[in-house]
């Protein structure tokens, strides 16, 4: 069995001259990724700032509670947010 390096050598360069040459490459400057954030996402953020203070205060208290042991959990509410996930699923007909 004869191996000839020259043709595989051969290949690559043919593979990377094709590559080098493209039909409607850009020659000038790349584009840039750019992100556009519309006006009613730009509403939403800032609806959510107004409610920071707030959120932040009731998190500090929920803080507190858990470290001083006052924390109290509903059971009955936790129940009934639970039990939609364990009713079960009605046969198909």
């Amino acid at each position: 069995m004869k191996i000839n390096d020259t043709q595989r050598i051969g290949a690559y360069r043919a593979y990377q001259n094709n590559n080098e040459v493209r039909p409607g490459s850009q020659t000038g400057p790349k584009r840039k990724d750019q992100v556009q954030i519309s006006e009613e996402a730009k509403e939403l953020l800032g609806a959510q700032g107004a409610q920071s203070a707030e959120r932040a205060e009731r998190i500090e208290s929920l803080k507190q509670e858990v470290s001083t042991g006052t924390y109290h959990v509903d059971t009955s509410k936790l129940a009934e947010k639970m039990l939609p996930f364990f009713r079960p699923i009605p046969p198909q007909e």
